[in-house]
């Protein structure tokens, strides 16, 4: 009997490292290629030499350009990969920005590191270096959404709206008559600037991530909760920091405060948007306006209201700045950028207050204020926190689980085989049951380096 292997090499028990080797017959192709992100566990295996040799790969899909489902894909080029890198046109924009963006981080602490002597190793290298990230880059292949692609013998696959992000897909791929359907992160069916998802109608083989596969997000009215936040830091003449993902969070935040504006349900004020990344992916949705549903009238607007810093100069005119203000930023995690810097002077005030809008994945600074953390660990000292934090969960671009549920919905005949990947133990067992109750599927949770074999149909 013909089998396929799959094997597991990131986001299995956690939300970062998404990575998926298939491979059969004489094949092997990568899904995702992320890099891992918060516990120092995690990221050690950054830095691990690859399961299997790099060269031997035929190529990798991209569900969508987060760090953590593309940011290893310049230690995998420079590691010897030479085949091509698909994913949708936005996706792979955004994807560029994401990872030239990385490395310059990288760079930047590496050097930072060096001149300052925090670091444990003698002399602190990148992971990866600019030139790395162009030469990934330089493999990049778009490929259109919904129309199924053959350019590699024994393997069609295609790409299909996911909401999420800009670009973000699922990859359905059909080898020797068997469908593996890979769900990358599922975005929400109501979102402020992306519409809802596709969904699966046949999966024989489904991995399917499970960020908040033990959540409800609540129904709040998040513009009116967004308000009085900012009303309050006006009262208090101080600053309201959001961190934001550059990609998608940070322009979702921006239209919710062009909104507030516009209807006058806040006064006009100082708003800060700082994150270069974040301004290179706003580009996008002008260039890329079947994507979403921003309206380009309310995109100028917002454009002209706010004030987008690119110099890392006027990042400090803004935390000298004494009027009210607020600030977006990122990173959304606080893992690195520019929110860092802001957080470095005024974390320790009271009149700050931080609103968390996206996922804080475990070991990651943002987590830590989520649970309550009295310091954080920045830029080498320990900063205390007086600030008020505060969680908007509504925000989440990821589907929770009752979305879930219906995004898989339309899958009428049951996979022989599911795999909860992408989420934290609590939450991946949740959805298990779930799955398990309502409808009667058993689903398998892989560990870190799992490897499965896939029995194929016979020719």
């Amino acid at each position: 009997m013909k089998t396929a292997k799959l094997q597991f090499w990131g986001a299995a028990g956690c939300v970062t490292g998404s990575k998926y080797l298939l491979d059969f017959e004489d094949r092997r192709i990568l899904v995702d290629c992320g890099m891992f992100q918060g516990l120092k566990s995690r990221r050690v295996f950054n830095w691990e030499p690859w399961p299997i040799t790099p060269s031997s790969l035929d190529a990798v899909f991209i569900t969508h350009g987060h760090l953590d489902h593309v940011g290893m894909l310049p230690r995998l080029v420079r590691d010897g990969f030479r085949g091509p890198i698909f994913g949708t046109s936005p996706s792979l924009e955004v994807a560029r920005i994401v990872l030239e963006d990385s490395a310059k981080i990288h760079m930047e602490e590496a050097q930072r590191a060096r001149e300052e002597g925090y670091s444990k190793h003698q002399k602190p290298l990148p992971l990866y270096t600019l030139d790395d990230a162009r030469l990934a880059i330089s493999r990049f292949e778009a490929v259109p959404r919904d129309a199924w692609q053959t350019e590699l013998e024994g393997i069609s696959f295609r790409f299909r709206y996911n909401g999420h992000i800009l670009g973000a897909s699922f990859i359905e791929l059909e080898i020797s008559g068997k469908r593996f359907v890979f769900s990358g992160d599922v975005g929400r069916p109501s979102d402020e600037l992306l519409g809802p998802p596709e969904r699966p109608e046949q999966a024989d083989v489904l991995l399917l991530e499970s960020t908040y596969g033990n959540r409800r997000h609540p129904d709040t009215d998040i513009e009116s909760l967004l308000a009085a936040h900012i009303q309050e830091t006006i009262r208090e003449r101080g600053a309201c920091i959001i961190p934001s993902f550059a990609v998608e969070r940070l322009q979702t935040v921006m239209f919710l405060l062009w909104k507030l504006l516009k209807t006058n349900r806040i006064p006009h004020l100082p708003i800060y948007v700082d994150s270069p990344m974040g301004e290179n992916v706003l580009d996008l949705f002008e260039r890329f306006p079947h994507w979403h549903r921003l309206p380009m009238e309310d995109y100028r607007g917002m454009r002209r209201e706010m004030e987008i810093i690119t110099d890392y100069g006027d990042t400090w005119k803004a935390i000298d700045d004494p009027r009210p203000k607020v600030v977006v930023a990122g990173s959304g995690m606080l893992s690195g950028g520019r929110v860092l810097t802001y957080l470095s002077q005024l974390l320790d005030r009271e009149t700050t207050r931080i609103l968390l809008v996206g996922y804080q994945a475990e070991g990651t600074r943002g987590r830590n204020l989520l649970e309550g953390a009295h310091e954080l660990k920045i830029f080498g000292k320990y900063i205390p926190v007086a600030a008020r934090v505060v969680v908007l969960e509504t925000l989440s671009a990821h589907a929770d689980q009752s979305e879930l549920l219906d995004w898989v919905s339309q899958i009428r005949v049951p996979p022989q085989q599911v795999f909860l990947v992408h989420g934290e133990p609590t939450a991946q067992d949740a959805l298990r049951i779930k799955l398990r109750e309502e409808k009667g599927w058993n689903a398998t949770i892989p560990a870190l380096f799992d490897t499965v074999e896939i029995p194929l149909n016979e020719a």
